[in-house]
């Protein structure tokens, strides 16, 4: 055999390879283990046995391997799997805006900059193109034909590649770049701030022209300052102080308002506002003392459209801000400052730190010492010159951390913060402070959480369909292929080796997806060696010895493999493009696969069957059970084709009927909203907590938000989505929804069951796993998401048109698979309120009917290539015959793959964990319907279009086709 040293010498080196990437991931976890069976659940003694292990080494002669090394080099383990929290930061587009205006007050701009902002909730382009829209028509619409250059706009000391005379195109080229570069910063600021942290393989993007950073860290427990850190800007800001005397008359008259318009507010109209600040405790040069629990109903008060319109000439820009956290001795109360704004809120002073460390005051109070840069300290003295014996509040993200009385001028930018603060929060805060300052303000606009206890029940229910599938397949082949089986085996084997190698060597996140990646890869990669063993067969069958059998099998068989496999990568690669996190995972592994198993199960395959073969030794093809299924097998597909015409077409009336009248279940990720999945220790009945939950999720005009509930998996868990406060992105509102959960959730939580115990993730009961996504990126899911079906529509139709050089077969093909994803979208709509596991729509929906679709056409190629080969061999036959000959003589490869694919998926189903159900029984259905419409639906309706060209015509056309393509045969 040819290239078979070349061949060899590929799969050692790559083996060699795949090993040294491996082998960190296999210490590192036996070290682990060593630890956990000598400790038991005892942590602190867990801690003291990983010191005094991680001190071996292992010596293996070409390297020694160190446990912290060997932790470095480890292969990724996604979210899913090792639990943490992946988020999805957006930069304040309006804030970089404003900043390139020099906070311009031109009312054209701001009043763009205001409907670019209602315009973003239903947008799907980035800020700044709906932005230059907005102000066109605001433009246009005032007549005043301002130009983005104009000093009032971007023409100012901020951007000096800006001239007067800058064409608006080339302005809006230049602040695409900035604001690109800004994200950039913001990135780089990101990835410092988690380095400082310390968390092992944290994984940070950007997602380019979105203005948006990916950030996902495995094994992360405290939650909450994990989004503090992350949504810090670190621009850190003095403004002046009003005192109460200032504020109080305009308190008085917004408390008499309420009286009267206290619905309009959101609060109760014998709410009494003054009670409510509890002006007789004030401190801290604050207006205000407000309990914890009244601080909502303030916030509404003050911040409703009614106060607004009241406020009189002296506090008109007045910006009421809440302190960093309850003062010491006082842990029930907030103080509320009033702080002097201005028309274009541009603090005083807003430098940047040169440095920052941790300090202890005078008292032995924890603080932050800090050194401001040159123009800081300029703008410093001058502010605290102007404020002697008066109050100077310090800021950091519109919170006031401290506000003492300036005793006198301070000329050299240092300064001290003190907050009541803990070790940990004044080291976050230097961290924070040290990494930079991002450009403008950062908000989650998607978020996951998983618990470390779900993270490994998905590992074990991951590697039991593993094991379930890789068993199914071996047993299959054997039973199906005897000893050919066997090198179908080792091929596979090989393949997965490989697979887990390059995926370690290119920092590839496994994640659950992605084991079902892996397994289904395993599924999709053994039906080359079907192709081949099938092929083999029809040629033993024919009369030809071994040896001449196999090679004829591999040599007729590639071009249905590359085919087949091309158009299963194109759908990798879509998915790979148009999807996020996990599914990207998926996509990965199964893309990678896919590409392994051209080089295990075709080239490697035929190098050690033929070095078997080249000693006198046979290798059977079949065994006594399997010799004769489906020899001599016909059936009339074509003749057929009518029934299956109208039975796909009733079956499509119905799903489409489906669709339209009750719709589907759509995720969180496709219509924005918060969901939980909360365990408890004893069973639950979803109902009873949906009405406890129901009376907690209640807005400010006293609606009721909705809240579904139903159970996950065991009685014991459910899985809770709610749409109550998704507009807004704060850490403050997260709170907010989980405080409220905890609420609802109490008559079925221990009796001393306690928030704290509710959130932490590690305990027997409460939150453990959580996913929050903002309404603007669920349009922007789902809109990829239906730009992904197309594209990949779209390219398998180019893809067989130009292989088989007929746009009948690129017809059938489509026709086939819009079919198929009819079929499927229509069993989610039926059957969304009937299945007891996850039936929704969402990427992993998407991701599902896109592998669906690589998997039938593969399946279509199959019979495709079948005709373009029989063109030549069978001049006689009808076209009718011609496809009922190639549907019925491949119909051993078909089943062969289906059945197996379909084992494999049910596996991954049964055992492969709650969140896996609703993705694998989509393919469930897809592989059903994949192979039957690849028989009755790309076959019959490619037959009916080249029949009305006419028989021979067709038979000729496609005759000449094949004969100026010797090469594939």
């Amino acid at each position: 055999m040819q290239g078979k040293g070349l061949i060899t010498l590929v799969a050692v080196i790559l083996g060699l390879i795949c090993l040294n990437e491996l082998l960190p991931t296999w210490y590192a976890g036996k070290i682990e283990k060593q630890a956990t069976e000598l400790a038991g659940n005892n942590p602190e003694k867990y801690q003291k046995e990983m010191a005094r292990l991680s001190k071996d080494t292992l010596n293996l002669g070409f390297t020694k391997l160190y446990y912290s090394q060997a932790k470095e080099k480890e292969m990724k383990l996604g979210l899913d799997l090792k639990g943490g929290i992946n988020v999805l930061l957006e930069i304040n587009q309006r804030d970089l805006v404003n900043n390139l205006t020099n906070y311009s007050t031109n009312p054209v701009l701001l009043e763009a900059l205001d409907r670019t902002d209602q315009m973003q909730k239903n947008s799907t382009n980035p800020y700044i193109k709906d932005f230059f829209t907005q102000f066109d028509l605001v433009n246009k619409e005032k007549g005043t034909n301002l130009k983005l250059a104009d000093a009032e706009i971007f023409g100012n000391t901020n951007l000096s590649e800006i001239k007067f005379n800058t064409p608006d195109e080339q302005v809006k080229k230049i602040i695409e770049n900035r604001i690109e570069l800004s994200t950039g910063t913001a990135y780089e600021v990101i990835r410092t701030r988690i380095d400082k942290m310390g968390v092992t393989q944290p994984n940070v993007q950007r997602v380019p022209r979105t203005g948006r950073i990916s950030v996902e860290m495995p094994g992360v427990k405290d939650i909450d300052r994990v989004k503090k850190m992350l949504q810090t800007s670190a621009k850190l800001q003095f403004w002046e102080v009003q005192q109460l005397q200032e504020v109080y008359p305009y308190l008085e008259q917004l408390n008499a308002v309420i009286a009267t318009k206290g619905d309009s507010m959101g609060v109760a109209k014998n709410t009494n506002l003054i009670n409510l600040l509890q002006l007789n405790s004030l401190r801290s040069n604050g207006v205000a003392n407000v309990k914890l629990s009244d601080t909502a109903a303030v916030n509404k008060i003050i911040n409703s459209k009614i106060a607004h319109d009241l406020r009189p000439q002296n506090i008109k820009y007045t910006q009421f801000m809440w302190g960093y956290k309850p003062e010491a001795g006082d842990a029930n109360n907030l103080v509320l400052y009033a702080i002097r704004g201005n028309i274009n809120q541009k603090a005083p002073v807003d430098g940047a730190v040169e440095s920052a460390r941790v300090n202890y005051d005078d008292l032995g109070r924890i603080v932050v010492d800090m050194q401001m840069d040159s123009k800081g300290s300029k703008d410093w003295k001058t502010l605290t010159g102007k404020n002697v014996n008066k109050p100077v509040a310090v800021t950091l993200d519109n919170v006031v951390y401290t506000a003492p009385n300036v005793v006198n001028e301070i000329p050299n930018g240092r300064t001290q913060i003190s907050g009541s603060f803990s070790q940990e929060e004044a080291q976050d805060l230097v961290n924070v402070l040290g990494a930079g300052k991002l450009p403008a303000g950062a908000k989650i606009v998607q978020a996951e959480v998983v618990g470390p206890s779900l993270g490994a029940e998905s590992v074990n229910a991951g590697m039991y369909s593993f094991i379930i599938a890789f068993v199914i397949i071996i047993l299959y082949m054997l039973f199906y292929y005897g000893g050919a089986g066997i090198y179908a085996v080792i091929a596979i084997s090989f393949n997965l080796f490989y697979l887990m190698g390059i995926m370690d060597s290119v920092d590839a996140t496994l994640t659950l997806p992605g084991i079902a990646g892996i397994v289904l890869s395993m599924a999709m990669s053994i039906d080359a060696n079907v192709i081949v063993y099938e092929r083999t067969k029809e040629e033993l069958f024919a009369g030809k010895n071994i040896r001449e059998a196999y090679n004829e099998g591999f040599n007729f068989s590639l071009s249905a493999i590359i085919d087949g496999n091309i158009t299963s990568l194109l759908t990798a690669v879509v998915l790979y493009i148009f999807g996020t996190g996990p599914i990207q995972g998926f996509a990965v592994t199964l893309g990678i696969g896919i590409i392994l198993s051209m080089f295990t199960c075709v080239l490697l395959t035929r190098v050690l069957i033929f070095s078997r073969l080249e000693k006198g030794k046979g290798l059977s093809v079949w065994t006594k059970f399997s010799k004769n299924i489906f020899r001599n097998t016909w059936v009339d597909f074509i003749g057929k084709r009518k029934y299956a015409y109208i039975i796909s077409g009733i079956i499509t009336i119905i799903c489409l009927a489906s669709i339209v009248t009750s719709g589907f279940k759509f995720g969180v990720d496709f219509k924005g909203g918060r969901s939980y999945v909360v365990r408890f220790e004893k069973p639950v009945v979803a109902n009873d907590a949906a009405d406890n939950l129901e009376k907690q999720f209640v807005n400010k005009e006293g609606q009721k938000n909705a809240v579904d509930v139903k159970t996950f998996g065991s009685d014991n868990q459910l899985k809770i989505t709610t749409d109550y406060r998704i507009d807004e992105e704060s850490v403050e509102a997260d709170q907010d929804v989980e405080s409220k959960l905890f609420n609802g959730l109490k008559p079925y939580l221990p009796a001393d069951a306690q928030l704290s115990g509710f959130k932490d993730s590690g305990s027997s009961y409460g939150i453990v796993s959580s996913v929050k996504v903002g309404p603007t990126v669920a349009d922007d899911i789902k809109s990829g998401g239906v730009i992904a079906l197309l594209i990949a529509l779209a390219g398998i139709f180019l893809y067989i048109l130009v292989r088989f050089k007929k746009w009948q077969f690129s017809t059938g093909a489509v026709a086939s698979l819009v079919h198929d994803a009819i079929v499927i979208l229509g069993a989610y709509s039926i059957l969304k309120n009937v299945m007891p596991f996850n039936m929704e729509i969402n990427q992993d929906f998407i991701a599902a009917i896109l592998t669906v679709l690589g998997y039938s056409i593969n399946d279509t190629v199959i019979i495709f290539d079948r005709i373009r080969e029989y063109l030549n061999e069978k001049k006689a036959l009808t076209l009718e015959g011609l496809f009922n000959d190639s549907i019925s003589s491949t119909l051993g490869r078909t089943f062969n793959t289906a059945f197996m694919t379909f084992l494999v998926i049910l596996a991954i189903f049964i055992f492969g964990g709650e969140n896996l159900r609703g993705f694998m029984f989509a393919l469930l259905i897809g592989v059903g319907f994949g192979t039957y419409s690849t028989w009755f639906i790309a076959s019959a309706v490619s037959y009916d279009l080249l029949k009305k060209k006419g028989v021979e015509g067709t038979k000729k056309s496609l005759a000449a086709k094949k004969e100026a393509t010797p090469e594939e045969a």
